[in-house]
C-alpha cells in the first residue's frame, strides 16, 4: 500500500513532516504536553471536542501553534469522549459528514482568532482505522471536509479508502507513517487489541522513525521489510514521555540528513 511521494522532495534530501496529536484533554484533565510537543513538531493534529478537547484547550493550542509557526490540523473523530474515540461505532454517513464539518468549523474559529488557520484534516482512532477499508465511512469524512469549505488536505494511511475518496473529490492527500505502531505484512497498522501493536522501546521507535524517513521502509510485525512512502510521521502525544521521545526523534532525523518541514 503505497502512494506517490513529492518528486521534488525525492530528488533532494529526504523531507518529512512531524505531526502529533495535541489538545487531548478535557476540562481539568490534561493528557498531552502540548507546550513541549509544539517545540518539536511541524504540524499539530488538534482534538476538536469529540474524542477529547474543549473550547479552552483548542484556543490555547492554536495560540501556541501560531506563536511557534506550527501548522494546525483538525483531528476529527467519532463522538466518543468516554472511549477516547477508539471504540468502533456505526454512524450513518450523512450524520458523520455533518459531525466532521462541525468539528472542523469549531477549530477554525479558534485558529483564525490566533492568527492562523486549519490547514488539513486527520481522522482519529477508530475512525482513522475504519476509513482504511470502509469506503462509505471514508466518503462521509471527505464529504464533511468538503462542506467545511476549501480543498483541505487529508492526512491518512497510504492506499486507504480515505485517500481514494479524497482524490475522487479532488482533495489533496498526505501520506502518513507511525514509528511507534507495528505494521502488518500488507502495510496496514496492527490493531491495538493485538499483541505487539504498539512499539514501546524508545530506541526502537527512534530507529524506525529514521528508517521510515530516510529509507522509506520498515519491518513488519511478521518480519517482512515493507515500503512506507510517507510525507508525514506521527508522534503520539498520549505516549508516556512523548515530548522527550519526540525530541530524540527530531534530533536523530536531523543527524541522518532528513529535513523537517510541514506539508502544508
Amino acid at each position: 500500500m503505497t502512494d506517490a511521494v513529492d518528486a521534488v522532495d525525492c530528488a533532494d534530501a529526504p523531507v518529512i513532516d512531524l505531526n502529533a496529536d495535541l489538545g487531548e484533554g478535557f476540562g481539568r484533565w490534561q493528557l498531552t504536553d502540548d507546550e513541549a510537543l509544539l517545540s518539536v513538531v511541524t504540524s499539530a493534529n488538534v482534538a476538536c471536542g469529540f474524542h477529547a478537547g474543549d473550547p479552552a484547550t483548542m484556543r490555547r493550542v492554536c495560540e501556541l501553534a501560531a506563536e511557534r509557526g506550527v501548522v494546525v490540523g483538525a483531528q476529527v473523530s467519532y463522538r466518543d469522549l468516554a472511549g477516547f474515540g477508539r471504540r468502533a461505532m456505526d454512524v450513518p454517513p450523512e450524520e458523520l459528514a455533518d459531525e466532521i464539518t462541525y468539528q472542523i468549523g469549531a477549530l477554525e474559529v479558534f485558529a483564525r482568532a490566533a492568527g492562523t488557520r486549519v490547514a488539513y484534516v486527520k481522522p482519529h482512532g477508530a475512525l482513522y482505522n475504519r476509513c482504511v477499508h470502509d469506503a462509505e465511512q471514508a466518503g462521509a469524512v471527505v464529504a464533511g471536509v468538503r462542506a467545511a469549505g476549501g480543498a483541505l488536505p487529508v492526512l491518512g494511511l497510504p492506499g486507504s479508502r480515505l485517500h481514494e475518496a479524497a482524490r475522487n473529490a479532488q482533495l489533496p492527500v498526505v501520506t502518513e507513517a507511525f514509528a511507534d505502531r507495528a505494521y502488518t505484512d500488507q502495510g496496514t497498522l496492527v490493531p491495538r487489541r493485538e499483541p505487539g501493536a504498539v512499539v514501546h522501546d524508545p530506541d526502537e521507535v527512534v530507529k524506525r522513525a529514521v528508517g521510515m524517513a530516510r529509507d522509506r521502509a520498515v519491518t513488519s510485525l511478521g518480519g517482512r521489510r515493507i515500503t512506507v512512502a510517507a510525507r508525514s510521521l506521527c508522534l503520539h502525544g498520549d505516549t508516556p514521555g512523548a515530548a522527550v521521545l519526540a525530541r530524540r526523534v527530531r534530533s536523530e532525523l536531523t543527524a541522518a540528513g532528513v529535513r523537517l518541514r510541514s506539508f502544508a
